[in-house]
């Protein structure tokens, strides 16, 4: 294990964290008794307090129809929120949410015949589930990168990774300084937080090998919820994709979609969250 290092991840606060629990607090109260409007105006306020918007207020405000679909769901967002919630993530997301992409991702790989691989990217590794899974397949290096570093700190405790970057995945696909490519990266459970796909699968093309693999989850609804839109924000403001929209983006990039299975990612709930498995090859 090499260290664990930053590659830019959120920046501090630097706002009024009390005017903003309490307008936060406001806009919840108000989504929660069904009155959108008053909702919506507290959620404003949130981002005129905190540009950055570190409790969501752009997801919420898409998810109420409110505001328009943001592209992602925000690095100051999405570092928040899995910082506050490392210590007990795999409790929560596993025990009670029984979340279990990272062995599905794994299984399908070896029911492709596929690997063993010599150098992998983790996007968005979270604690390393995905790592663990995959441990065993890579020959060569293995490599996470994730937001948050609460996250980090607990992947790097589990030694399964060779190097641990703390980063958003797509600046980190931009700048990352090695030049050597992939012949494999993942990205299990991150599309829930990204909207438009373009960049992100704009910088696994560049950073694969010819013919190499792209495997990762996707949150999806039924296709008349869609209207017509490629992905949209859910009632658990998390992103969903349509699949022809997944499937689209990829051939645009350059990738042959292998496989596309329709699994459940986990519970919202207490319902199965419907979503697909794709593994896709660079051409």
């Amino acid at each position: 294990m090499a260290g664990i290092e930053d590659e830019g991840g959120a920046e501090a606060a630097g706002f009024d964290e009390d005017a903003l629990s309490i307008a936060y607090a406001r806009a919840l109260a108000a989504e929660k008794a069904g009155r959108p409007d008053e909702a919506a105006e507290a959620y404003r306020e949130c981002l005129a307090i905190d540009p950055d918007d570190h409790c969501g207020a752009q997801l919420r405000l898409a998810a109420i129809g409110q505001g328009e679909v943001p592209a992602s769901a925000g690095d100051a967002y999405v570092a928040t929120l899995f910082d506050q919630h490392a210590d007990d993530f795999e409790t929560i997301l596993v025990d009670q949410l029984h979340y279990g992409v990272p062995d599905l991702l794994a299984e399908k790989l070896a029911a492709l015949g596929l690997g063993p691989f010599s150098r992998v990217l983790d996007l968005g590794c979270g604690t390393g589930l995905a790592g663990e899974a995959l441990r065993e397949a890579v020959t060569g290096t293995l490599i996470g990168v994730d937001l948050s570093e609460g996250m980090i700190e607990t992947a790097f405790d589990k030694e399964v990774y060779d190097h641990l970057y703390i980063g958003e995945a797509v600046g980190f696909l931009e700048e990352f300084e090695e030049d050597e490519p992939f012949d494999l990266m993942v990205a299990a459970d991150m599309l829930p937080y990204l909207g438009a796909l373009d960049p992100l699968l704009a910088g696994v093309t560049a950073r694969l090998v010819p013919g190499g693999l792209f495997a990762f989850s996707s949150e999806t609804l039924p296709e008349a919820e869609f209207a017509g839109a490629g992905f949209k924000v859910g009632r658990a403001h998390r992103f969903h994709h349509a699949l022809p929209y997944v499937t689209e983006r990829l051939a645009t990039h350059g990738f042959e979609r292998l496989s596309a299975d329709e699994i459940v990612v986990r519970l919202q709930e207490n319902e199965p969250a419907p979503g697909h498995l794709v593994v896709a090859r660079r051409r």
